[in-house]
């Protein structure tokens, strides 16, 4: 698993997989392009506490996506389509796990 950061203002620093954060990219990007703030919930490492955080993403604060590797991962559409749903609801983007289908290749990324 290679692991990437999310970097939310200067408060705070996450570790998410590279193909987990390729898709948040993804999803949060395309609220963000719109002016749309949003929430973004994940589910703690035991590390940290084994709690949930939560964040208010909004498009005026500075966001930095800090990959391991140097190559795009695969795009899953069907993932992205969920996590753009949960984007879209009330509470907000959760990270959801992906759904067991085929990964599309999105700029010649790898898994």
């Amino acid at each position: 698993m290679i692991m990437g950061t999310f970097n939310y203002d200067t408060v705070l620093k996450v570790d998410f997989d590279d193909r987990v954060l390729a898709h948040i990219q993804i999803v949060v990007g395309a609220k963000l392009r719109r002016g749309e703030s949003l929430y973004f919930s994940w589910r703690d490492d035991d590390g940290v506490g084994d709690g949930r955080t939560t964040v208010w993403l909004h498009p005026a604060l500075p966001l930095v996506y800090k990959y391991f590797g140097s190559k795009m991962p695969r795009i899953n559409p069907a993932w992205i389509e969920k996590l753009t749903e949960s984007a879209n609801s009330a509470g907000g983007l959760q990270l959801l796990p992906e759904p067991e289908t085929t990964t599309t290749s999105v700029n010649g990324g790898e898994r």
